[in-house]
């Protein structure tokens, strides 16, 4: 038995020689000393040299860890801050107290800290390390850093983007070491902007800490700096651009070895390696590698993957380097892309560095493929980094998955920064470029760049021109532009620009959407101008839902919805509460119209490059933007599922032009039939369906369009659908088109040329004269609709109406309309029985919303019960009416804030809503319960 235990020992021991010996990394993550440096005396009071007293645990942020400071109107916050006369506002008093902190401009982590910090450990490093470079990994800071080992500096890195690699080799010896790190997330003289989304409170939070891989790293005396791979699809090689550290130190022959193999789950595939002797000793080396025959190209179809291995040896000096790779080339093919010769439309939304969990962007890889597979299932092909550069784990999901990334240097200079003027920033951004470049840049998935977001400066388009030039120069892999947004500078490959959309930032009720009735036969050609290169429509749609209140339960991380809380009491202070979810259903609908509108217009223009939706989910800042169909978690609201989204956001996509949405009986429905088509092949011998169907789902009409190929393009026109459904009641219908399995639909509404004659005739009055008090005394029926304006300030009169949702949010846009979110009802209420509605706006509400005033009926000293209520933005959550009943005196009022008088022979919506609500109140069921003066209804109206 002693014999056995003397083996196994000795066993163990041999074991761990072996384990020693091969060692290449030392695990960081753990338990690291800390200190809070509030007054920044650090440096100057060597704390390096110093044990620091208090403990966290890395990877993490300080907030993960308790660190910081209460939350309070004190705390020094990153990010701007619109409109803040909601201190003031009587809406908001009741719930602003010194004893709890609610905040509505963005999500509040449950402690804060703005300044710098110390991390520190001791580190023992194997004998065999000996004479052998060593570097320090820190895969995320968050932001600056300073290294000292053993009282000795080392440097200072301030990468937003890329790990922050210090060379170690100098400073460590075998045996014992502390290692001390200063943390410092200040925006000091290097100002990339207070709202970019890689330092701003405002998405991810300004933490501070340090996350992802923390290690230290054993590299050979000569070892590969840098690797890049440059992919020539056409002539079936890459071009391998080898760096060598220290390798003038060599002695003897350098032999330098290249193979690639395929690397994902399909049959692997080895390519014949390259093997040759290297004379050049300045540290660069150049070697053209074929593929073989049968490459495998790379896009969102076929993510076909290679990796390659590299290995030098000079004498007893070795190393050996790998990296993931694909065969893919991306340029501007006239105004569109091409992703290996095959045209390319980008539909893609933007991740703002949203994870109110951590409050830091996630370093794993799974997380980020649950990211790309929920905006894959809703039809989306491409993600747009807002003034961000993401980890290296999104891109390696994004190659796995097929996903094409716009990535950004970490800046949106616009506020208190700017481009061109010689301030820090614009050595920093070449700086971090370059660094972004030699991370990520082999990576397939990283398809397109800018410089950031909007940028600001009267020389920003020089700085933006060198910028753009010097990248299209030295890496071909993507392709570039200055900035998302602006300028459309003539070196740009392709343009971020914001015209392209339904509605623009401060077009209020200018644009499309509210000011034009419903139709969908318009496209952006004449917003492109004369572009000879891709334009990617710039954030479009930015359309409002109510808050999901019972979403507060899911912050449960280090960031807190504290904004929902204040919602929430406004809500329940305007005895609204019960209605919470309501609201968000009914608004939910109208913003997933309202993006169907936008992809739709997009989808509809021939030779457009793509868009970028903001958002697929919802952005927490900038005064609350609930724009997402989904929560900041990636997770469904319950209104909208992906394969409904998809309908409308796809690689196909049937599209129909529809000059108008409401029909006469006796009028002739006309629609012209296109598709836009970016799938993996072109088709031959489609044969598109079509029919009309009622809301039960019978079908009234139905046919073929002619067979024809799918090729691909934008707006392939395909045929015509007229016909005619002669009715004697309004009904609602759905066109739907199905294209090689494909499907997409468009409600319509046809009402009755011609309307039953009433049992009896009903006062109508656009104002409360003596005829319609008389009538009223008189136990008489008045329908008053009012004419828009009439409506006093204060009693609704100062609400902007318009058919859209919110565009972005009324704190952060100074107040633009609409201030609505649409209307809520009950859509069997006997009023509406004959002006067929869901209980959400559709477009049968667009003239309604668009002649409308909101009546607020929390000023009567009765409650009154709308039947059509208009959903009031949560900042104000306001009772607004626009349809109500009630007594006065023995009489029976109908109220309406939308005019149903002017210019009624060319609305066709406001006769069919009239009849409605008169056929109502000559029956039986038009029976008020709600009791108002004469006065408190005069008051209403200027």
């Amino acid at each position: 038995m002693k014999l056995i235990n003397c083996v196994v020992i000795v066993l163990l021991v041999f074991l761990s020689a072996c384990n020693q010996n091969t060692q290449q990394n030392i695990d960081l993550s753990g338990e690291w000393k800390f200190q809070i440096d509030s007054l920044d005396v650090g440096i100057a009071e060597h704390w390096y040299n110093l044990d620091l007293s208090e403990t966290v645990q890395l990877p993490g942020s300080m907030v993960e860890n308790g660190k910081g400071n209460p939350v309070g109107p004190n705390t020094h916050w990153v990010g701007n801050q619109r409109n803040m006369e909601w201190f003031e506002d009587e809406n908001y008093k009741p719930f602003l107290s010194d004893e709890e902190y609610l905040f509505p401009y963005w999500l509040i982590p449950d402690k804060h800290y703005y300044g710098a910090a110390w991390y520190q450990k001791t580190v023992d490093i194997p004998s065999d390390w000996k004479e052998q470079n060593i570097e320090l990994y820190l895969e995320r800071c968050h932001w600056e850093t300073q290294v000292w080992v053993d009282g000795q500096k080392v440097g200072l890195q301030n990468s937003l983007g890329t790990a922050h690699q210090y060379d170690l080799t100098k400073y460590l010896s075998p045996g014992k070491h502390k290692i001390s790190v200063c943390v410092d997330n200040r925006i000091k003289d290097l100002d990339v902007g207070p709202d970019s989304h890689s330092v701003s409170d405002h998405t991810q939070s300004n933490w501070n800490g340090i996350v992802g891989e923390i290690k230290l790293v054993k590299r050979a005396k000569l070892s590969i700096s840098n690797l890049q791979v440059f992919p020539d699809i056409a002539n079936k090689k890459v071009r391998v651009e080898i760096e060598l550290k220290d390798i003038a130190e060599t002695k003897g022959e350098t032999i330098i070895r290249v193979e690639a193999v395929s690397a994902g789950n399909e049959e692997e595939v080895r390519v014949n390696p390259v093997e040759m002797k290297i004379e050049n000793r300045s540290g660069k080396i150049v070697i053209d590698y074929p593929m073989g025959d049968a490459v495998r190209l790379w896009d969102e179809f076929d993510p076909n993957l290679y990796k390659l291995t590299v290995e030098v040896q000079s004498g007893s000096a070795k190393d050996e380097q790998e990296v993931h790779f694909g065969m893919r080339e991306i340029k501007a093919d006239g105004t569109r892309f091409a992703v290996n010769g095959r045209p390319v439309f980008l539909r893609g939304t933007l991740e703002c560095a949203i994870f109110p969990r951590t409050g830091y962007p996630p370093t794993d890889v799974e997380s980020w493929k649950r990211i790309i597979t929920i905006c894959r299932a809703h039809g989306l092909n491409h993600i747009r980094f807002h003034s961000w550069c993401p980890p290296e784990a999104a891109f390696t999901a994004a190659d796995e998955l097929g996903f094409y990334y716009q990535v950004e240097c970490s800046s949106w200079a616009n506020s208190t920064s700017r481009l061109g003027d010689g301030l820090p920033v614009d050595k920093w951004l070449y700086e971090e470029s370059v660094r972004m470049i030699k991370a990520y840049g082999n990576h397939p998935s990283f398809c397109l760049m800018a410089y950031g977001n909007e940028p600001a400066g009267k020389n920003q388009k020089q700085f933006l021109a060198d910028f753009v030039t010097l990248w299209k120069t030295k890496d071909s892999r993507r392709v570039y532009t200055g900035g998302a947004g602006w300028p459309a500078i003539e070196q740009n490959d392709y343009h971020n620009l914001p015209q392209p959309r339904i509605q623009a930032w401060g077009e209020g009720l200018r644009s499309i959407i509210n000011a034009q009735p419903p139709r969908n036969d318009y496209d952006w050609q004449n917003r492109l101008g004369k572009n000879d290169r891709p334009v990617v429509s710039h954030e479009i749609g930015q359309w409002c839902v109510y808050p999901n209140l019972k979403e507060s339960e899911k912050y449960d991380g280090v960031l807190k919805a504290k904004n929902f809380e204040l919602f929430r009491r406004s809500l329940n202070a305007h005895q609204m509460g019960h209605l919470a979810d309501s609201f968000l259903l009914a608004s939910g609908k109208l913003q997933a119209l309202c993006y169907k509108a936008d992809i739709e217009a997009a989808l509809r223009t021939p030779g457009f490059g793509g868009f970028q939706l903001l958002d697929l989910h919802d952005f927490p800042g900038q005064g609350t933007a609930l724009v997402g169909v989904l929560d900041p978690f990636w997770e469904e609201k319950g209104y909208i599922t992906p394969e409904e989204y998809s309908r409308f956001c796809n690689e196909t996509v049937p599209l129909a032009r529809l000059p108008k949405r409401i029909f006469k009986s006796n009028e002739t429905i006309s629609a012209e039939i296109e598709v836009a088509h970016f799938g993996p092949k072109e088709l031959a011998g489609v044969t598109p369906h079509w029919k009309i169907a009622d809301q039960l789902g019978t079908v009234v009409r139905e046919g073929n369009l002619a067979t024809t190929n799918l090729n691909w393009g934008n707006g392939i026109k395909l045929g015509f659908v007229e016909t005619t459904i002669p009715t004697e009641k309004a009904k609602q219908f759905t066109l739907e088109v199905e294209i090689a399995g494909f499907i997409n639909s468009w409600d319509i509404w046809v009402y009755p040329s011609e309307q039953p004659k009433l049992q009896e005739e009903i006062l109508v009055v656009q104002e409360l004269n003596k005829k319609a008090i008389t009538t009223l005394k008189n136990g008489g029926k008045v329908l008053l609709t009012a004419r828009i304006g009439s409506v006093k300030n204060g009693k609704g009169g100062e609400v902007g109406i318009g058919f859209s949702s919110i565009f972005w949010n009324t704190a952060w846009t100074g107040g633009q309309k609409p201030h609505t979110l649409g209307i809520l009802c009950d859509p069997n209420h006997p009023a509406l029985a004959d002006f067929p509605t869901e209980f959400h706006s559709n477009w049968q509400w667009w003239d309604a919303m668009s002649h409308s005033n909101a009546i607020n009926v929390e000023v009567f000293s009765n409650p009154v019960q709308p039947i059509l209520r208009v959903i009031d933005d949560w900042v104000t959550n306001r009772q607004l009416a626009l349809i109500f009943e009630a007594k006065v005196g023995k009489g029976k009022l109908m109220v309406t804030g939308i005019d149903l008088v002017d210019n009624l022979k060319n609305r066709p919506e406001a006769q069919q809503l009239l009849y409605s609500l008169e056929n109502y109140m000559t029956g039986e069921k038009f029976n008020p319960l709600t009791q108002l003066s004469e006065n408190e209804i005069r008051e209403i109206f200027e």
